[in-house]
């Protein structure tokens, strides 16, 4: 019988192996799952944008008049001060007359010189006319003293040497006119454009209206100007301020002299700001992926010292992290271990081994952290990214 057994004997702690590698696989297995704890520590709410720098004062300097503008002897970036010449405007020269236009000038000129000379004969008619009068009234007046003319032949007497010398005096306005339209005439005719024509007697200098640095150039080159055209910018890099544009369901939550801090605008340290201004109307904007965005501006200014950023200018990039709450000592899970219960807020919290389910009340979050008012203790382990098949009770292991 002891020879049976012992042939049995392998068998049976075969078979023994078997049955319990068939119960132990049968057995559920504890999930691998990624745990973190719930800390205290700060946290902070805010809104980040892509923003970018610009001067708070820039002036146009523009041509006060149409003319050829002189090469402008400086760079963008140059320093500027107040009241420096800039540019000097000379007036257009007169356009040159084709030979059509320059006989009609002279043509001009002749029927101006024609008019003179009528003009200067006119005048000598009504001053023979005004002689003439007053010869006739020195002889009305002995015979009206002796009774042998009326009244009334007196009077109109007296009446035509008024008229002739009023004519007289219209007919010397009338030879000034023609004078004057002949020199006009002889003007346009002197004045053509062409080689040999005498300079301008004035230019016009154009002045910086404030001290600064040029921010860019309009017009370099010599060249013909019309007036208003702008020339040049002026500004003062060291008075900037940030323009940020943000969706417009963020913009209502920002308000003015909210905190903001600068970030991978170039420096080691971010730059401390403030909101200045959320402008009030809205604009629409295609994102990179083509959707359209109603986003606003919002304006802010630097708060850090201007030792720290005196090397930014005009136009430069920044980020911007507008803080809508932030705190010193905040419980805080990760947001990825949250989850939806009906209308309550669920966490796992790793307890003995086993994923207990737990509801939690959550305070502020932002893309990372949530702050827990009720619920967690600091310490508790909590189940990060929880899949399907966690569920409450459920055996699982840190990964």
């Amino acid at each position: 019988m002891n020879t049976t057994w012992r042939r049995r004997l392998p068998w049976l702690a075969v078979s023994a192996l078997i049955f319990a590698a068939l119960i132990y696989g049968f057995q559920p297995q504890p999930r691998l799952v990624d745990v973190a704890s719930a800390t205290r520590g700060p946290m902070a709410v805010s809104v980040e944008e892509e923003g970018k720098t610009r001067v708070v004062d820039r002036y146009i300097v523009s041509a006060p008049v149409a003319g050829t503008a002189c090469r402008i002897d400086l760079d963008v970036g140059d320093l500027i001060t107040k009241d420096q010449s800039l540019i000097t405007i000379k007036p257009l020269r007169s356009q040159a007359l084709d030979p059509r236009s320059r006989a009609e000038a002279q043509s001009r000129v002749a029927a101006a010189e024609s008019a003179l000379y009528a003009a200067e004969q006119n005048v000598e008619s009504t001053l023979a006319e005004a002689e003439l009068a007053e010869k006739e009234l020195a002889r009305l007046e002995p015979l009206y003293e002796k009774g042998h003319v009326s009244q009334g032949q007196l009077d109109q007497a007296a009446a035509l040497v008024r008229t002739a010398q009023a004519a007289n005096r219209s007919a010397e306005f009338g030879v000034d006119v023609a004078r004057y339209e002949l020199e006009a005439a002889r003007t346009a005719l002197s004045y053509t454009g062409v080689n040999g024509q005498p300079e301008p007697a004035e230019n016009v200098l154009v002045r910086a209206p404030t001290a600064g640095r040029i921010l860019a150039l309009h017009h370099e080159c010599e060249g013909v100007v019309s007036a208003g055209q702008s020339l040049l910018v002026i500004g003062d890099t060291q008075s900037l301020e940030v323009e940020t544009d943000v969706l417009s369901a963020d913009a209502v939550k920002i308000k003015t002299g909210m905190h903001v801090r600068f970030h991978r605008w170039g420096g080691e340290e971010p730059l401390q700001g403030r909101v200045r201004v959320v402008e009030p109307v809205g604009f629409t904007k295609v994102s990179a992926l083509g959707v359209e965005e109603q986003r606003v501006l919002v304006i802010s200014d630097i708060t850090s010292e201007p030792s720290q950023w005196q090397s930014l200018g005009d136009g430069y990039r920044v980020e911007a992290e507008f803080i809508l709450w932030q705190s010193d000592d905040v419980l805080q899970i990760p947001a990825s271990s949250l989850f939806r219960t009906s209308d309550d807020w669920s966490v796992f919290v790793v307890e003995n081994g086993k994923a207990i389910r737990r509801i939690v009340q959550v305070g502020q979050r932002n893309g990372l952290s949530a702050e827990i008012t009720a619920g967690l203790s600091e310490g508790d382990s909590v189940i990060t990214h929880p899949d399907r098949t966690i569920d409450d009770q459920v055996p699982v292991t840190q990964r």
